[in-house]
Order: structure tokens, then sequence, then C-alpha cells
């Protein structure tokens, strides 16, 4: 280096510390040169023979920063004297702005420019820059995208219930499947789809206040999903916060200026009781607006058209301040037409807003059910009654259909389009799906003890051990000797225990591990969320665990626990929706095993009469029933006075229960809508989509990316035992590359199956927030942008230099307009020599990987200043040679999107003349998404991600 390299006011930057940022010359004397480095405040003074100083030249193009923050694009360089005059523009006009303005904080954004800055990285880290953008280009192009590493079983009628729904653009449905087939797993699939795909920012869960932990647990084991729990205790805080006192007197009395919690969170779950007890929650809420909103227990929200409930209301007004909206509901709509009619105007009241109107379209759909039924059982011919049916639906269309190679097929999809709930509802049923274990009572009658002498009868009845002291019950009632006895006679089984208050399930387990020394654990609402997760950890474990668990009412509505299958009804509910709840605990998807379902009940007390009713009137042990409630309206008279005790009234309510129990059954089961049940579970969309979601998750491809990453950013990787490993941060761990990993280490599993046997082991997948978080860093930042490698090839000289570079599409966009469906990374790999000649052919990525070594950094930088001009030749040579790419990949992606949105466009036009369920907004969203779409299209440019200069030896 000679002294005339140096000039005042030159900017330059150190090698060994990139960290002082960008340095300016402030003195040159003799051999020795000196640079301020104003962002470290520092001064270094270096010989100038050997100094570890690199130039700073912008080029035509790049970005550059003043020392006041404004921000120019370069249009021309000019050297005056040795120290650079850059001509400039901030979008309006030219600047003239000298080096020496330019601001001391360097990010340097260009792959070249960190090269000669001697930012450069390894081997390593560049391979991991190609690795990550190949991966991104297949996942973002992939069906399975925003559907990949729930820890969930691959079950088809929830897949197809999460894509079709997930897809839409703000989605208003009801999900309304039966108790066990999984209705939060739908919308936990729907929503993490929605935000991983960017539809969707924030989310508001509204619960009971009896569900709020499990809707908490349930989000973050399964989808990584980490909510912020708001209620009164939130509120409290905040206050407590505040020191200064106005602010105080804003807060309390709800000026603008004061605090919104909602505003403050993406991820909400409040409970309805919190909404119903806090007009300034209720407010905030409101204001905070909302990307999706998900309302469990839809149907305890009361309407009719002369009174609306408060909780009703309060939900009608979030949903308006929401642009999506999940209802979850067990209840069929054909035990009350104007219930369901009620859910069904809270996800479009402009669609349902008459409820007279609303009953005579749902008689039309019965003739079409019973067309429906014929064709999937491929008759000769349609009858000319069913020909007219079908006309009124399908109009002109229907003989272009039939007139088909698979015509009723044809017909059916087409009314699958047109059904009018058919787009807002999906409902599931147990005799659709299939595969559920048989239900087995077991009555354990037993004789009523003196102690409960006057708490026989009435609803007091049911529950007796309430009214008397816990060591008189725990002594007295047979019941109690009895659950002893049957745990040691079913030892080793799981059990599970359900009554329903906390302070009987409190005494029980207390009686049961004590005095009986039977290892048991309690499930109630007195625990707080780690104390339930750890009584549930305690029963799940197969080896030490519990043997029984004593859950509250709560056990009824919280997790479930189908690795058992002995359920005991310590007591039994009033309603029979709970009872099915209890029981539905057990009696889920994955249930493998007869359930065995113990009643201890007393005799001659409401207890008997309860279990009669519910064993002969409604067969409810044995069948879910779902019509329960209904059956329980009609009666309730009768039912009432059995309760009580009067023994005349028995037979009657159990003659008129069983007699309205199959009345409504009938009614189901000729009221079951053929085309909502077809239309909530397409098997081979569903079988696909799984496929496709498989492949990704049983590939090895994330855990080989993920220890490439893991070994570049310092984290250790401790073999664990087949398909999982311990993770925990190494020597040289860079925190801000990796999420989500704990100071202590965290145990993983790459495996789906072991992911659903061991809660305790975080499931690594394509889309788990420590591999999408890497990613995301990587591409953001300047890892592996550049770098420096020696290559022994025989065919080659020494000195030989090959550019290695990495240009991806550049297209700025929202999220929410997915454009990577259509125009992907497309990462676009080139490799040149000095003279411009393509060998990309010739040496191929992965085999230049394996040629390729490492040079020791002092070397490398010693070589990178003297490569200079060659490298900015190379540079040139690659853009050139990308330049004819770049309008292909344009016109595949508008061809892609064409194809893809047009006809979507054309479809629901098409449909929302005779299915009014598709709203304008719908369609006018697809409208814009596709003029968005083409404008960003056209503007797209390749950008140049990495460089990889390798010196031959």
């Amino acid at each position: 280096m000679d002294t005339s390299d140096f000039v005042i006011g030159q900017r330059w930057v150190s090698h060994s510390d990139t960290a002082l940022g960008l340095g300016i010359v402030t003195d040159i004397s003799g051999r020795r040169v000196t640079l301020g480095f104003p962002a470290a405040d520092e001064e270094r003074t270096y010989a100038i023979d050997n100094a570890p100083l690199s130039r700073i030249i912008y080029q035509i193009g790049e970005e550059i920063e003043t020392f006041d923050g404004q921000k120019y694009v370069v249009r021309a360089v000019e050297d005056i004297g040795g120290v650079l005059m850059y001509h400039a523009d901030d979008a309006e006009n030219i600047h003239q702005i000298s080096e020496v303005k330019l601001s001391s904080s360097v990010n340097f954004s260009a792959p070249q420019q960190r090269l000669f800055a001697g930012q450069f990285d390894r081997n390593g880290a560049f391979r991991l820059r190609v690795a990550t953008l190949q991966n991104m280009d297949r996942l973002r192009a992939s069906p399975a995208q925003g559907l990949i590493g729930a820890r969930t079983q691959h079950l088809p009628h929830q897949i197809y219930i999460a894509q079709e729904v997930a897809r839409r653009h703000a989605p208003r449905v009801l999900l309304a499947d039966e108790v066990g087939l999984g209705k939060t797993i739908e919308a936990g699939l729907i929503l993490h789809y929605q935000l991983h795909t960017g539809r969707a920012k924030r989310a508001l869960i509204v619960v009971p206040d009896s569900l709020i932990h499990q809707w908490l647990v349930e989000m973050l084991r399964r989808f990584n999903l980490r909510f912020s729990i708001i209620d009164q205790g939130r509120y409290d805080a905040l206050k407590e916060d505040e020191s200064d006192v106005d602010a105080l007197v804003n807060h309390i009395f709800g000026d603008d200026n004061a605090v919104n919690p909602f505003e403050t969170e993406q991820l909400v779950l409040c409970s309805l009781d919190f909404f119903t007890r806090s007009s300034q929650a209720r407010k905030d809420a409101l204001a905070a607006g909302w990307d999706l909103m998900i309302v469990d227990e839809a149907h305890h929200l009361a309407w009719s058209p002369e009174e609306v409930s408060t909780e009703y209301r309060i939900v009608e007004e979030l949903s308006a301040a929401s642009r999506g909206l999940l209802l979850l509901t067990a209840t069929p709509e054909q035990v009350g037409v104007a219930s369901h009619f009620a859910r069904l105007r809270l996800l479009d009241p402009a669609r349902f807003h008459d409820l007279e109107a609303f009953r005579e379209e749902e008689k039309q759909y019965e003739a079409i059910n019973n067309v429906v039924r014929r064709l999937q059982n491929e008759p000769e011919e349609i009858t000319g009654d069913d020909r007219k049916a079908l006309q009124v639906w399908l109009g002109d269309e229907l003989d272009q259909l039939l007139a088909g190679d698979n015509p009723y097929q044809a017909v059916i999809d087409a009314l699958l389009d047109r059904h009018g709930t058919g787009r807002v509802l999906f409902r599931n049923t147990r005799a659709a799906i299939q595969g559920f274990p048989e239900r087995r009572p077991q009555p354990e009658p037993m004789p009523a003890p003196g102690i409960y002498e006057g708490h026989a009868w009435g609803l007091a009845g049911l529950s007796p051990e309430q009214s008397v002291p816990e060591e008189q019950w725990l002594a007295e009632d047979p019941r109690v000797a009895w659950l002893e006895k049957k745990l040691v006679s079913l030892r080793p089984a799981k059990v599970v225990v359900i009554c329903a208050r906390a302070e009987t399930a409190m005494a029980m387990e207390h009686y049961l591990q004590l005095r009986a020394g039977i290892r048991s654990a309690a499930f109630h609402e007195h625990l707080s969320l780690v104390e339930r997760d750890r009584a549930a950890a305690y029963f799940a474990d197969s080896e030490q665990g519990a043997q029984a668990l004593i859950c509250s009412e709560i056990g009824s509505e919280g997790r479930n626990f189908q690795f058992a299958h002995h359920l005991v009804l310590f007591d039994l509910p009033a309603n029979p929706d709970l009872l099915e709840q209890r029981i539905g605990r057990l009696d889920r998807i994955g249930q493998t095993d007869i359930i065995d379902i113990h009643v201890p009940y007393l005799q001659d007390t409401a207890q008997e009469v309860q279990y009669r009713w519910f064993q002969e009137g409604l067969n409810a042990f044995a069948e879910s029933c779902a019509v329960g409630v209904a059956v329980q309206e009609t009666v309730q008279d009768q039912w009432q006075q059995s309760i009580d005790g009067d023994g005349s009234a028995v037979g009657r309510l159990l003659s008129a229960s069983a007699k309205e129990a199959g009345r409504l059954r009938t009614l189901l089961q000729n009221g079951r809508d053929a085309l909502i049940e077809l239309n909530s579970c397409r098997r081979d969309v569903a079988d696909q989509l799984i496929t496709e979601i498989e492949g990704e998750e049983s590939s090895a491809q994330v855990r080989d990316y993920m220890i490439e990453a893991f070994d570049i950013l310092g984290v250790d990787v401790e073999d664990h035992g087949e398909h999982s490993d311990v993770l925990r941060p190494g020597e040289h761990y860079h925190a801000g590359h990796v999420a989500e990993l704990p100071e202590d280490g965290v145990t993983v599993t790459w495996s789906r199956q072991q992911a659903l046997e061991r809660e305790d082991l975080a499931f690594m997948s394509w889309e788990h927030p420590m591999v999408t978080g890497v990613m995301d860093s990587v591409t953001s930042s300047g890892l592996g942008k550049a770098a420096l490698a020696s290559l022994s090839v025989k065919a080659l000289p020494p000195g030989t230099l090959l550019m290695e570079a990495l240009f991806t599409v550049h297209c700025p966009a929202p999220d929410s307009l997915q454009l990577t469906r259509y125009l992907p990374v497309s990462p676009l790999r080139l490799l040149v020599d000095v003279n411009g000649k393509d060998l990309s052919a010739a040496l191929p990525h992965d085999r230049l990987n394996d040629m390729s070594s490492n040079i020791r950094r002092r070397t490398a930088q010693a070589i990178v200043p003297q490569i200079r001009p060659q490298v900015e030749t190379m540079v040139d040579h690659v853009e050139r040679l990308s330049e004819p790419h770049l309008e292909p990949m344009k016109k595949l992606a508008l061809e892609r999107l064409d194809a893809t949105l047009s006809p979507e466009i054309r479809r629901l036009e098409a449909l929302q003349k005779v299915n009014p369920v598709i709203r304008d907004e719908e369609i006018d969203y697809f409208r814009r998404q596709l003029a968005a779409a083409r404008e960003a299209i056209g503007q797209a440019s390749l950008a140049l991600e990495g460089i990889r200069v390798i010196v031959t030896a």
C-alpha cells in the first residue's frame, strides 16, 4: 500500500473490526495513517504497508446514507483529488454528496461491497444461504404451506376444512363438527395458515372462563402460537405501572391516551365472561380491530327475534370489528333453527337477516338432499322429479353437466358450490367419519347412606356429598369405598374420575393418595396453569405416573385423555350436554379401546332417576346424544317432578323421553344435509394434501438443514435418541439468529409420531418458529452474502479466479398477496470466470462445495484488495448473464397468477347469482389481489443475493 492510496477525507473500513463502522482518514504522517471512527467514537493509527483496511466505493444504483439520516440512490461517482463525490437522488432531485458526509454506521447490502469491506464469511455460511433460499422457494410454492408441523394427527376432515377455509380472504364460517371430531384443531390449523401466509396478523380468541387455559395450552403445544391472556389482572397491572397521576386518571376514565392492552399484543385470548363484566375491555377490544376472531362454545350465545342476550350482543359487536370470524359449536342446527340462524347472522348479517325467510330456504334443501343421496348411489337415470329439483339450482347448466364423462359427480360438485349454507357451515358427523369406539355403560347401584337423609332429592340430590361435612361423607358414602376397590381391581389401567365440584375432587384425591395409597392427581379450576400441566403430565406418564385423575366438571371441558379407556362418573350432571362432554374426553378420535363408563349411583335418590333417564330415556351412555337438551326442554316438568322424588312421574318421564329422542333422531337423520356433509370433507382433496404435508415432514431435509445452520450459528447438538436431539447455546452462539432456544436448551424431535407420543419434546418442522426464524434471519442479514474459498483443480492454473453468484427475484409486495405462489424466490445460480465464460453446468453447486475449502482469514484479507478489479469485472459478467432469465420468470408468474385467480373470480361472480352467501367483499378482494399482483410482478427484478469468489491453488 502506497501513501498515495490514502487521502484525507476518504472513507475506509477495518477488516479486523467491522463493528467500528465507516472510518474517515484524518491524518497521514510518514508511513502511518490515522482514521477516526465516529460510530464507535474511536481513533486508530495503522502502518500503511499492512493496514487491514478496505476502501469503500458505492456503485451506481446503491443506496447511501448521510450523517443526518437522509438516504439517496447513487447515479454517478466522481473522483475529485482522491475524494469521491456522489451524484445521488432522493426521488425528486439530484444532490452532490461528498463521501466525507456519509454516515459512519454502515451496513453493506451488496455482496461485493461486503467482500471488499472484509465482511465475508466462510464456505459454510454461503452454503447455508443457498440452501435457505432453495428451501424457501420450494416451501412457498407448496400446497402444504401453512399446514406443516402442527402437533396433530392428519385426519382428512380436519385437513380439508383447514385448507378450504384458511385460503379464503377473511373467512367467516361456522365449524359445527360433532363432539370429539376436533373443532379446536380445525380452528388452530386455519389460524396457523392465515398467520403463516400473511393473510392475518392479529387474532382474538373468545371462550368461556373455564376454557381459557385449555386454549392457551392447545395453541402453544399444537401450533407454537403464543397467545396473551387479557383479563382484569392485566388491567390492574397496567394501573399499578402508571406512576404519573395524570396518566392514571386518563387510564381510569378511559381517556383516548390510555393504554389499550389489546393493541399491545397480536394474539389475544380473552374470556367472554370478562367482556360481560368490563365495559372498558369491550371498548378497547373493539377499538383494536382484528383480522380473525374465534369464538368457542357459540351455542351458548342466546338470541331470538324478541330478546338478545348480553353475551350475544358483545360477540356481535366484536364480530363487526373483525374481518374474519370462526364460530365453534357442536350443536346441530336441526335441533333449533332459530338458534342456528342466530349464529349464521353473526357471520353475515346482510345475508342472514330474516328468520322466516331462512326457514323457507331450509325447507327447499330437503328435496335437493334426497336427489344428492340418490346420485351418490349412481342410479341408471335420474327421475323427472329429480331433474326438476336440480333445474331450480343449476338452470341451463344441468344438461351440460349430465352430458359429461362423470355426470353425477359433476352435478354434485356444482351443487356443493351453489349450496347456500354449505359455504359458511362445516359439519362432520361421527356417522360420516366413523372409527369411534364402543361405549359400554357399567352401572353400579348401591344403597344410600343415612347421612344423606333430607338431601337425596332435587338437584342437590345429584351431588349429596356437598351437603355434609367432608370427613363424614368420605367415611360413609359407599361410592368412596367402591371407587377405592375399583381402582385396585383395574390397576394399572388409567382411570378418569369426574365429579361436579372442585371440593369433591380435592377431597377424593386426598383420600385416595394418603389413605388408600393409590397414585392419583387432582385436576380442577383452583389449580394454576402450571399445576394443571403437572397433574396432566403425571397422569399421562405410563410408567411412574398416576393411575387416576380426579377431575371437577372443568375436567369435562378440559384436556383430552383418549389414552385412558375407563371413565368413572362419581355423580351425574343435570344437563345431558355436560354428560356428553364428560364422555367426550375419552370418546374421541384416537381412542383405540372400548370405553367403560362406570356409574356408581345411590338407589332411591335423584341419582337413580338421573341414571335411568340418561340410560333408558336417552340412551346417552352407549351413544353420542345430540338431542338430549332438546328432549329435556320438552319433558322439563316431568323430569323435575321425578328428580324431586315423585315416583309416579318416572315412568311417564322415561316413556316420553324415549319417544321424543327417537323422533328427534329421525328428524336429524332425515334432515342431515348431505351437501354440507360432502362439502365438509372431500376425501380425495384431503388425501392429496396429507400426502404433500407428510412428504415435507418425513423428509430428512429439515434436520439436515438445521444441523448445518446450528453448526454455523453456534448451537450445540447432542444426540438424545432416535429422531430426537438436545439443542443448547454453544460457545459461539449467535443469539440473534436462533429464536425459541432457552438458555438451558431444549429437547426436540424431528418425528411427527414421536411428537404425538411425547408432548415434552418440541416438534421441529419447516414451520416451527425456530426454523422459520433461522431462515428469515439468514435472508434478512448479511450472513453468507460474501465468501472466499480455494479450489485445487489440475485443469485450472493456480491463481485462476471464479465467481459463484446467487440471484433471487426481488418483488416488493405485501405478504398477503402471497406472490411467492406465482413468482417464487427462484434462486438463480451462475458460475463465471474473469472472461465471463459461464461454467454453471460444468461445476454444479454441490460438486463445488465438495471441492472447495476455506482460506485462512488473514490470508483472505490480504487477497481481497488484490483481486478487487477482477471481482468487479465478474460481477458485471454475472449480472449480464442473469438478465435473460428474468422475463421468462415474470411471464410464467403472470400465467400462474391468471390461471389461479381469474377462474376463481369468474366462478365467484357466477355463483353469487345463485348463492348470496358469497360476499361482494370477497370477490373485490380477489380482483384487487389480481391487479396488485400483476403490477408487482411487472416491477420484479433480479437481485444479487450472494457471491463466493474462488481462487485456484
